[in-house]
């Protein structure tokens, strides 16, 4: 468990999950079901995290590790608490469970159109791989791939322990 800036990030419970949801459809046009997350708390290849603050989920992500790759499954922030550096929090604990769980990369899908989430991933050392068309059901918008390259490489911890120490410094 982590608390930072009044903000709580521990790993999801089934309790969770109606705050999730609602964040969920203020955040996507075709958000995941109660089943799709309930499956995803016993699938033992899949690790979900929750923000909450003042007992209130305020953002949320998961992810698949598969072998030595992690793969970001989701990740959002409800509207009215964004620009608080919940979603970057989110993404360390990513980051951080990903390394303890000894994956060498990590890689995720992110729309065209979402410049401020790209940034972020860009900032943590994600690179754009490649394109999926039409990747997005809702409106067949295309998808990034963002691919982080070895976790464990000097130049990428370099980079995250810089970035993660003016995290937890607050930095803006």
């Amino acid at each position: 468990m982590v608390i930072t800036n009044q903000v709580e990030i521990r790993p999801m419970r089934v309790e969770d999950i109606g705050g999730v949801l609602e964040i969920e459809q203020m955040s996507f046009p075709t958000p995941w079901p109660r089943d799709a997350y309930l499956h995803e708390l016993e699938n033992r290849l899949a690790c979900y995290f929750v923000a909450r603050e003042m007992h209130r989920t305020v953002g949320y992500t998961g992810m698949w590790i598969i072998l030595d790759e992690a793969h970001v499954t989701t990740i959002a922030v409800d509207p009215l608490y964004r620009r608080r550096r919940i979603g970057e929090r989110l993404l360390v604990t990513l980051v951080d469970e990903a390394l303890k769980r000894g994956a060498r990369w990590i890689t995720l899908e992110v729309r065209k159109s979402n410049a401020g989430a790209q940034n972020l991933y860009r900032k943590y050392g994600f690179k754009d791989i490649g394109v999926r068309r039409a990747y997005y059901s809702d409106n067949r918008e295309d998808a990034i791939v963002m691919w982080t390259g070895n976790l464990w490489e000097e130049l990428f911890q370099e980079r995250y322990k810089k970035n993660r120490a003016d995290l937890d410094l607050g930095a803006p």
